[in-house]
C-alpha cells in the first residue's frame, strides 16, 4: 500500500486512505463491489465469519469491500477508529440511538435539531419509553442540573439546522465525562474538514453523508464514526437487525468520488457564503441574520475557537416576517428553491414550512426556528451572480 497514514495532509488522505491501485489490477478508482452476497472457501470459514471470528465479509447488507475502504477513509478524516456507512443520515441518526438506547433511558438533546431527527425522537423513540429532553446546552448549569442517573446519552448539532446556534462541544463533553455520559454530534453542516467533534471528546459522529460530503446531490447516504467498539454495535444490531439501512456500492463509490474534492468544495462554499452574508448584513430589509463568520454573530468567538471555517450555511429573515420572506424566495432565479444542502448549486428553503414542518408553530416558537427564517445552502457558482441574485430577489 503506498505511503499515507493518518500523518498525511487531509486531501491527500482523502484521496488515497486505504488503497493502492496496483493491488487491484492497477484500477486508480477503487472497484465498485456490486454483490450481495460472497462466497466461502469452507464450511468453517463461512462459520467463522458468522460468529464474528474472521473479518471476511459474507453478506451486504452488514459489510462490503467498496463500503469498508469507504468507512476506513472517513474514520481517518474524522479522527476516529472506525467508520459505518448507511443508506442515509437518518438511517445513521437511528440506527445509533436505537442501538444504544433502551426503554426507560433518558436521552437530552440541542435545543434546535433537524426536523426528522426532531419527529423521530418524539414520534419514534419517545414513544418506546425513552425520554428526550431539549436543553439549552451552552447553559452548563442547566445541562447538569437535566442529568439524572439515567442519563445514557447527549446528542446535538453543532451549527443547528436551521438557525445555526453552535454548542461549545467541548465544554459539553466534560460535563457529560462527570457523568460518563455518552456524547453524540451530526457534524454534517461542517463536515470533518471544518470540524471534528471526535478530536474534542465526542463518542460518535453521524453524517447526512447526502449533503456536503457526496457534494453533487446524486445520492442519500450516511455515515457514524467513532469507537470501533460503539460502531461495531451500531453495525450488527442498529444497522443489521433494526433498520436495515443499507447503503448500496455504487453510491459509496460516488460518495468516495465526492470526498476527493471535499477539501476544495468546502473552501469554495465557505468563501462564497462568507461574501453573501457580509452582502446580507448590509441590506435595510435584513432584520436578522445568523452566520458564524460574522463578527456580529453572538457566538462569533466560539465559530472561532472550534470551527476551521465558518461555513457554507446561513439563515435570515427579512422584515416583513414570512410573506417578505415567500416573496424574496420565490424571486430568486440561480438559488434553487429546494431542500437539502451541501450541492454545488446554491439552495434557498423555508423551514418552517419545509425541513422543519414536522414540528407545530408552538414548538418552532419554543426551539428557536422563526416562521419567517429563511436558510441558504451557498453553493458554488461564481459569487458576483449569486450576490447579484440575492440582489434583484430583495427588490421583490
Amino acid at each position: 500500500m503506498r505511503d499515507c497514514d493518518n500523518n498525511s495532509g487531509f486531501s491527500t488522505r482523502a484521496i488515497h486512505h486505504g488503497y493502492d491501485p496496483l493491488s487491484h489490477g492497477g484500477a486508480l478508482v477503487p472497484p465498485v463491489y456490486q454483490t450481495a452476497t460472497f462466497a466461502f472457501p469452507t464450511v468453517e470459514y463461512g462459520a467463522a465469519c458468522f460468529a464474528g471470528q474472521e473479518p471476511g465479509h459474507f453478506y451486504s447488507r452488514i459489510s462490503n469491500p467498496t463500503l469498508a475502504l469507504l468507512e476506513q477513509r472517513m474514520a481517518s478524516l474524522e479522527g476516529g477508529e472506525a467508520g459505518l456507512a448507511l443508506a442515509s443520515g437518518m438511517g445513521a441518526i437511528t440506527s445509533t440511538l436505537w442501538t444504544l438506547l433502551r426503554p426507560g433511558d433518558e436521552l437530552i438533546v440541542g435545543r434546535t435539531l433537524y426536523g426528522c431527527t426532531f419527529a423521530f425522537l418524539h414520534h419514534g423513540i419517545g414513544e418506546f419509553g425513552v425520554k428526550v429532553q431539549h436543553v439549552d446546552l451552552n447553559d452548563l448549569q442547566a445541562l447538569r442540573a437535566a442529568i439524572t442517573p439515567k442519563t445514557r446519552m447527549i446528542y446535538f448539532e453543532s451549527p443547528a439546522n436551521p438557525n445555526m446556534q453552535l454548542v461549545d462541544i467541548a465544554a459539553v463533553v466534560g460535563v457529560a465525562r462527570e457523568h460518563s455520559v455518552q456524547v453524540v454530534v451530526d457534524n454534517t453542516y461542517c463536515t470533518p474538514y471544518l470540524q471534528r467533534p471526535l478530536e474534542l471528546g465526542v463518542d460518535l459522529v453521524v453524517h447526512s453523508a447526502t449533503k456536503y460530503l457526496s457534494g453533487h446531490g446524486d445520492i442519500t447516504a450516511g455515515l457514524v464514526v467513532g469507537r470501533k467498539a460503539l460502531v461495531d454495535r451500531i453495525r450488527l444490531e442498529g444497522l443489521k437487525d433494526m433498520t436495515g439501512a443499507v447503503l448500496s456500492p455504487h453510491d459509496a463509490s460516488l460518495l468516495m468520488r465526492g470526498i476527493k474534492t471535499l477539501a476544495l468544495r468546502m473552501d469554495r462554499h465557505c468563501a462564497n457564503a462568507a461574501q453573501v452574508a457580509a452582502f446580507l448584513e448590509a441590506q435595510p430589509q435584513v432584520e436578522l441574520l445568523h452566520y458564524p463568520g460574522l463578527a456580529s454573530f453572538p457566538q462569533y468567538a466560539l465559530a472561532q475557537r472550534q470551527m476551521r471555517l465558518p461555513g457554507g450555511m446561513l439563515a435570515f429573515e427579512l422584515k416583513g416576517g414570512i410573506e417578505a420572506g415567500r416573496r424574496f424566495m420565490n424571486a430568486l432565479q440561480l438559488f434553487s428553491r429546494a431542500v437539502s444542502l451541501g450541492d454545488a448549486e446554491s439552495l434557498a428553503q423555508h423551514p418552517a414550512s419545509m425541513t422543519h414542518s414536522s414540528y407545530t408553530p408552538q414548538e418552532r416558537a419554543a426551539h428557536g426556528i422563526s416562521e419567517g427564517l429563511v436558510r441558504l445552502s451557498v453553493g458554488l457558482e461564481d459569487i458576483e451572480d449569486l450576490i447579484a441574485d440575492i440582489e434583484q430577489a430583495l427588490g421583490a
